[in-house]
């Protein structure tokens, strides 16, 4: 499997968040992103968070610079 990211800043939140992650497994990058969401973002970790955050991820790395801010998916 390719290396996968996702990257808070392509999403707009109250904290201006700049952090990106990648992993070279899927589960591991939903581990961080569940966690990064949980204690950074004041998510609650359930089953639609972890299908949400799964949605957006990307094969590849993050780029270096900040990517344009999109809608949060409902």
């Amino acid at each position: 499997m390719p290396r996968q990211y996702i990257d808070c800043r392509e999403y707009p939140s109250t904290t201006n968040c700049s952090v990106a992650l990648c992993a070279d497994s899927e589960s591991e990058l939903l581990d961080a992103a569940v966690q990064h969401a949980v204690t950074v973002h004041g998510h609650t970790d359930s089953p639609e968070l972890r299908k949400q955050l799964a949605s957006l991820f990307k094969n590849g790395t993050p780029p270096l610079q900040a990517p344009a801010v999109q809608k949060m998916p409902a």
